[in-house]
């Protein structure tokens, strides 16, 4: 297993790929502040080509409109990340990819900005949810894997939610 995961997240991905693959269903990722950790992790698991459709690093006002598909108009007053903007950029990449399912996320890792350490996950799929992330850390690298981790256990907690369904 890659040594740039932890062992609580590489658990967790092996978990996702498993419950993914067995109901046949596949996964976009949509990221920025997690940059590409996320992606990393699910692909990480062999056979990750069952399940991962794609991701994008969505840093950027210009990479969520080209690559993920927001409408330009949704993110003029952009202040911050907010629970709904963030279930609609998954929802965006999801319908782009054509996936089941997609998890969002974005926020400030720091040091610096308005509120360092701070990430709206989003997931888009048979469920749908958002939450806030508070890491109360400033470290960028830190937050960072801190945002990997928790948009995981997020991914993992709506797949079981969802329930099992069917192989297509």
């Amino acid at each position: 297993m890659a040594s740039f995961l932890n062992a609580e997240q590489q658990a967790l991905a092996h978990e996702i790929g498993s419950l993914l693959s067995g109901r046949g269903e596949t996964i976009a990722v949509a990221e920025a502040t997690a940059g590409g950790l996320i992606s990393a992790a699910l692909l990480s698991v062999p056979g990750a080509s069952r399940y991962y459709a794609g991701g994008a690093v969505v840093y950027t006002r210009n990479s969520r409109i080209m690559l993920a598909g927001v409408a330009p108009e949704e993110l003029v007053s952009y202040r911050g990340s907010t629970a709904e903007m963030i279930v609609a950029l998954a929802d965006s990449m999801r319908q782009r990819l054509g996936a089941t399912w997609c998890l969002a996320e974005s926020g400030v890792a720091g040091p610096t900005g308005s509120r360092p350490g701070r990430t709206v996950v989003g997931i888009a799929g048979p469920v749908s949810r958002s939450e806030a992330i508070e890491t109360g850390l400033v470290e960028r690298e830190a937050n960072m894997m801190e945002f990997t981790t928790r948009s995981l256990r997020a991914l993992r907690g709506a797949l079981r939610e969802a329930g099992p369904q069917p192989q297509r």
